[in-house]
């Protein structure tokens, strides 16, 4: 079956559950020992564990399980677009100077304050958006892997996500 691009896939409307894996590549570990060096990523599984708590408190999108494996892991989630609010934005990024000002509820004149609109409406989308939360997950955690294995380039493959109905 061919991969198709993750806008096609996903309906909030049909189901707000989703299944996403991410692979890495080039015979890389994410966590456990590599027969062939000998090496022992492991202590990967941490990174993989700390990012996904981490986010867990920002996005709007319930963690309902993962799973780190040698080299991919597994990430069920449920999306919940009531909860995609400014304030989640700013626990994980840093948002505008306008939206940080708006936050501590400083006086902004019509302009602005409909710059901040936008913004929020913007974060809002990120927050309930699976390839956000998929990107923030991976990107740090591949620094760091490339960074610990002296190599550039990508880390994980692109990451692919199945559709799994709720029962109703």
């Amino acid at each position: 079956m061919m991969a198709r691009p993750r806008k096609t896939i996903v309906s909030l409307d049909d189901t707000p559950y989703y299944h996403c894996c991410s692979r890495v590549v080039r015979k890389a570990f994410l966590c456990g020992i590599d027969s062939t060096t000998g090496e022992n990523d492991e202590h990967r599984r941490e990174w993989v564990d700390a990012r996904i708590i981490e986010l867990a408190t920002i996005f709007a999108i319930h963690i309902c399980t993962y799973a780190v494996m040698s080299n991919h892991l597994h990430v069920a989630v449920k999306v919940d677009a009531d909860k995609a609010v400014l304030v989640q934005w700013h626990k994980g990024f840093k948002g505008t100077l306008l939206t940080q000002k708006f936050v501590k509820g400083e006086d902004l004149n019509e302009f602005k304050l409909e710059t901040v609109h936008d913004c929020v409406t913007e974060y809002r989308h990120r927050l309930i958006d699976i390839s956000w939360l998929m990107r923030s997950l991976s990107e740090p955690i591949a620094r760091q892997a490339n960074k610990e294995d002296s190599c550039s380039g990508r880390f994980y493959s692109l990451p692919s996500m199945a559709l799994t109905l709720r029962a109703s």
